[in-house]
């Protein structure tokens, strides 16, 4: 369950929290004709970065090589979420590659961290709007029921729109 806690006194911190234990998000392209993917996120809270393992065959891959620019990523769970807008490059670092390499990451690429599909993308984020409720089940149906009976909106969460 979201935080409205954290949500009111550290907006930034819970979204890097919240993005670090997502399995995955939704990654846009500087490609408007591109469709988002899911991608697992690597949270760098030092440098307010996101990074991705990323194929350089792919059309994501092709895409930012060529063009790296302002996307959009999305974070979706029950109770929390997020739009995020950002930079997203090409990362050639090793030392980045190496820092969040795991077996997880090592089933993608056969040949290891010199396969020459990988590739690091970086996401640093500017702005986003987020979405956050601490209400449990049996809130969220009063809150609907009550919301029916007297003709307005349910009070189950809050958004804002914050700087990062």
């Amino acid at each position: 369950m979201a935080s409205l806690e954290k949500f009111h006194k550290n907006p930034q911190k819970q979204l890097l929290e919240e993005i670090n234990d997502a399995r995955c998000v939704m990654l846009g392209s500087t490609d408007e004709e591109e469709h988002m993917q899911p991608m697992t996120p690597q949270i760098d809270p030092d440098e307010m970065a996101i990074y991705f393992y990323s194929d350089r065959f792919s059309d994501l891959g092709k895409s930012i090589a060529v063009n790296p620019g302002t996307v959009k990523l999305c974070h979706i769970s029950n109770d929390y979420q997020a739009c995020v807008i950002g930079r997203l490059t090409a990362h050639h670092d090793k030392a980045t590659i190496d820092k969040f390499w795991d077996q997880g990451v090592a089933a993608w690429y056969p040949e290891g961290k010199e396969d020459k599909k990988l590739m690091m993308l970086k996401f640093v984020p500017h702005d986003a709007a987020i979405w956050a409720s601490d209400a449990n089940p049996l809130t969220f149906m009063y809150e609907m029921a009550k919301a029916s009976l007297n003709h307005e909106e349910p009070k189950l969460g809050e958004m804002k729109k914050v700087d990062l």
